[in-house]
Formats: structure tokens, C-alpha cells, sequence
């Protein structure tokens, strides 16, 4: 897809967000007027609405704060156009490796149920598929038989391969069975779903720890990838979700999803600064091709651009 349908298509799913933080920044501006105390506090309340974090928009506050002097004259233009190339700047400094050079490329998809993780496989399927890769999605929620017959119907819907075993419980068996497919075939990526947890369900725990040492019994250098599903829509809780799950378990990376359905946005910038592992993927609406690689430049530009 061209780099400007990607833009756009960001640019329309963010429209909530970007209409809080453009819009009633631009309001606070009604001609030109000094960037002073009452204004930056009305500043620091919209990037806080947005879900930035407390502790970035108070680092971001204070940058304009020593760029603008109190009685300099400035236009709203001025100040996004600041505030963007600041969190730019910022997110640069972390971004996801992108590294498929395994073969098969094993990743390991957890996170709570209602994130959204079935349908981020699917769609991660779909881009893998459109980039020519050849996929295997593997049901290893054996608990829900739901999740089973929802991830056939993704496998259906992007080509991709689908292993389960309606006579299995134990989620390892069915991850090695399709390991061992995976190999014979020559599959490029598999794509393992596991069963909802929260990092205190020390049983599913558990469990997934077991799955990680039955994927490297099959392929030892494996999973290559962790990717943990976390929901846009539940804002600050999301960032607590994020920084929990990854003391319980080891986790890469980190899909966010339903950012479509949010005007809090800004949360894919405080997960960035905040928890030490990279967006690597957002989810923008329900269809298959709803997906894109994190960019952050390119985020940001959705967000602040009019």
C-alpha cells in the first residue's frame, strides 16, 4: 500500500483523537496570544485527556515551556508543530526490530481475553500473506471452542494454514503437532494463539510456559517473536496491562488494537516512553487489511496534522 493511502487511512481512524488534541489546542488560540501558565495547563489537560501519560505531558509542558518564553506571541500552528516534532523525536528512539529471517518465523500471540487477539491474528495473517509469505495460524486456545472456530475463519479468510485437534486439551500437544507440520512444509511464519490471561492466573502461566519450552523442543531458537495484544480503548489500563504482563512473561512486542473506537490515542505514545518494549503493530478497524506497522512519525503526523 502507498505510503500516502497509509497516512490517510491512519489519519480517518484517529479522527477522535485527533479531533480532542488538534481541535481544543487550536480552540485555546483565538488570535495570537502568549503561551503562559493558564495556557500550558489547559495544554498539559488535553495531552493528559489524550492518554499520553502524566508523566510526558508534564515533560512535554515543560519543553514548551523553555522553547516559548511567557510573553512571546505565538499561533496554534506553532505550538503542534512543536509538540510533533517533540514526540517524533521521542518515539524514534524505540522501534520494533522487524525480523523474519527464520524459517519457520514462530510468534507466540498472548494477552487478555477481549483484547482483541484472534482478529489481530487474522489480520496479521493478511499482511504477512500480502507480503508473500506463506502462513500457518495454530489454535492453541483449547479452552474456548469458540477461539477455535473464530481463528478457522480468519485461516479461511486470509489463505493462511490452520492446525488444531478438537480431541486435544493440552494446548502444548497441538503446538507441537503444528511445529512439526510447520517444518515439513516449509511454512514461513507460524502464528500460535493461546488462551486469555492475566498475569496473575498463575495456572495459565504456567501453562504458557510450557508451550514456550515444547515450541523450542521442536525449533530451539524459538518463538522468535512475543507479541502481546493490548486494547487501545482501555486507555491508562492498558499501560498498567502492558508493564504487568511483561514482569510475568517475556514479551517482544506489542500489537495494540481498536484504535479506531478511541480518542485516547495518545496511549500508543505513553506505552512508548513508559514500558520498555515497542509497538510493533496497530489495529485501526474490524476489516482483514486494518492493520499497520507502527510508525512513529507517521503516527504522529495522524494525530496533529489538520
Amino acid at each position: 500500500m502507498a505510503v500516502g493511502n497509509v497516512f490517510s487511512r491512519l489519519k480517518d481512524r484517529l479522527s477522535k483523537t485527533r479531533s480532542l488534541v488538534r481541535n481544543n489546542i487550536t480552540k485555546l488560540f483565538t488570535g495570537n496570544i502568549p503561551l503562559d501558565e493558564t495556557i500550558l495547563e489547559q495544554l498539559e489537560e488535553i495531552l493528559i485527556q489524550a492518554d499520553v501519560g502524566v508523566d510526558v505531558a508534564l515533560e512535554l509542558i515543560e519543553d514548551l515551556r523553555k522553547k516559548f518564553p511567557a510573553s512571546q506571541v505565538v499561533t496554534a500552528e506553532k505550538v503542534l508543530d512543536y509538540l510533533k516534532n517533540d514526540l517524533t523525536q521521542r518515539l524514534t528512539n524505540r522501534e520494533a526490530v522487524d525480523d523474519t529471517t527464520h524459517r519457520p518465523h514462530v510468534i507466540l500471540v498472548v494477552g487478555v481475553n477481549g483484547t482483541g487477539k484472534t482478529t489481530s491474528i487474522g489480520k496479521l495473517a493478511h499482511l504477512y500473506h500480502q507480503e508473500g509469505h506463506s502462513v500457518m495460524m495454530v489454535a492453541g486456545d483449547t479452552f474456548r471452542a469458540a477461539a477455535v472456530n473464530q481463528l478457522k475463519i480468519w485461516s479461511e479468510r486470509t489463505r493462511a494454514q490452520f492446525m488444531h485437534n478438537d480431541a486435544a486439551r493440552d494446548p502444548s500437544s497441538v503446538v507441537f503437532d503444528a511445529l512439526q507440520a510447520a517444518k515439513s512444509r516449509g511454512t514461513d511464519v507460524v502464528l500460535i494463539d493461546t488462551a486469555g490471561r492475566i498475569h496473575t492466573q498463575k495456572n495459565l502461566m504456567e501453562e504458557l510456559k510450557k508451550i514456550r519450552r515444547v515450541v523450542q523442543k521442536v525449533i530451539p531458537d524459538a518463538p522468535h517473536e512475543t507479541l502481546l495484544v493490548i486494547d487501545a480503548t482501555t486507555g491508562q489500563n492498558a499501560l498498567i496491562q502492558a508493564q504487568q504482563f511483561s514482569e510475568a512473561t517475556p514479551v517482544d512486542h506489542l500489537f495494540l488494537s481498536k484504535l479506531d473506537g478511541t480518542a485516547k490515542g495518545g496511549i500508543a505514545i505513553a506505552i512508548n516512553q513508559r514500558v520498555s518494549i515497542a509497538v510493533k503493530y496497530i489495529g485501526i478497524g474490524e476489516q482483514v487489511d486494518d492493520i499497520q506497522r507502527f510508525d512513529p512519525a507517521v503516527y504522529v503526523n495522524a494525530i496533529f496534522e489538520g
